[in-house]
């Protein structure tokens, strides 16, 4: 049997007692059967067809919640939980002996509030609790692996773009790299599409993440968490990243403007590959292979190892040639970095 029917049967039972006692209050001493009767018929109604909002709904907004809670805060909680209870344990007996209606209700208080106090105390001291138990233990001490850190949740574009197995390869990502289930669905979808380019890429994207789940120093995990409150993939990766308090690894512009806009932490692989270029100063020297004319009269087009566009000027007569140019101005935009340069004839090879 399934958890929903069972709930169902529980309320039932459990309003179908609550609804005969108010049945029998209700009755005095007159028509006591009819109204108990009643009474209980209604409750249990009341108990099985209100049973998913009063206890399903809560109990799975509950275990997703506790899904992102990181086991450390666990810990701390329940045992913050069970002292505050404690102590409410202790002040119940003193407090049941004040004069009515305040012996009947502060006792049921006193259960709410050390119970949250102790809960919520804990969490939040639980480094210095730990401290008291090793004395030893100094954060200064400690090493730098047991920090937290942010989960990076990944984006299907920086799967397709293939970059990022090499980035993890070299150690610089010191998170835990999650694919949600929704992103591996989009990719499978994408693969399987009837454009060869998009099946391609799709292929590509699911290969990455083959490879870096088969290299054992790249932590990566799949995830099942899907945010309700969101349909289209970015949203949903916006939305997980706000639960979790992670960071979101994309080469999407849209997605990054959209994501930062929200106060989400955005790693963009573009970014990364525009910071660690070579940095070319005017009047420095540097071969280039012209492959291509310009947009502009003259202008001849090349590329540095790294993909850098340099524009040179004058240099159409020189395509197909490998030439000496002279930078003479350096442009950062969107795209990337770009370069001017002019030839150097003398040393055209």
């Amino acid at each position: 049997m399934g958890l929903g029917p069972l709930f169902r049967i529980l309320g039932a039972l459990l309003y179908g007692i609550v609804g005969y006692y108010v049945g029998v209050a209700f009755a005095g001493t007159y028509a006591l059967t009819i109204y108990s009767a009643a009474g209980a018929a209604a409750g249990m109604a009341f108990g099985y067809l209100l049973a998913p909002w009063l206890v399903i709904a809560p109990a799975r907004t509950a275990r997703s919640s506790l899904r992102n809670v990181p086991a450390k805060d666990l810990v701390a909680a329940t045992i913050g939980l069970a002292i505050g209870l404690l102590i409410a344990a202790l002040l119940a007996y003193p407090l049941s002996r004040l004069p009515p209606p305040f012996g009947g209700i502060l006792p049921l208080v006193g259960v709410l509030i050390f119970g949250y106090l102790g809960a919520t105390v804990m969490v939040v001291r639980q480094d210095d609790f730990y401290r008291l138990i090793h004395p030893e233990i100094e954060e200064s001490n400690r090493p730098i692996e047991t920090f937290e850190r942010a989960p990076l949740l990944l984006d299907t574009s920086v799967i397709i773009d293939g970059r990022i197995a090499d980035v993890a390869e070299t150690g610089w990502l010191l998170g835990q790299m999650m694919v949600p289930r929704f992103v591996l669905n989009e990719l499978q979808y994408i693969a399987d599409s009837s454009d060869s380019l998009r099946r391609n890429r799709g292929r590509r994207g699911l290969e990455v993440l083959d490879r870096l789940q088969q290299n054992p120093s790249v932590p990566i995990d799949f995830i099942d968490m899907d945010p309700d409150d969101a349909q289209q993939v970015d949203d949903k990766l916006i939305s997980l990243a706000m639960q979790m308090n992670a960071a979101v690894v994309t080469n999407d512009y849209n997605l990054n403007r959209v994501a930062r806009l929200q106060g989400v932490s955005i790693l963009n692989i573009n970014e990364l590959a525009n910071a660690v270029k070579a940095v070319f100063l005017p009047g420095e020297e540097m071969p280039i292979k012209i492959i291509q004319e310009g947009k502009e009269a003259g202008q001849g087009v090349g590329y540095l190892e790294d993909g850098t566009m340099v524009v040179v000027e004058n240099g159409r007569q020189y395509v197909g040639q490998e030439v000496l140019v002279q930078v003479t101005k350096v442009l950062q935009t969107n795209a990337g970095r770009l370069v001017f340069a002019t030839p150097e004839p003398e040393t055209v090879h």
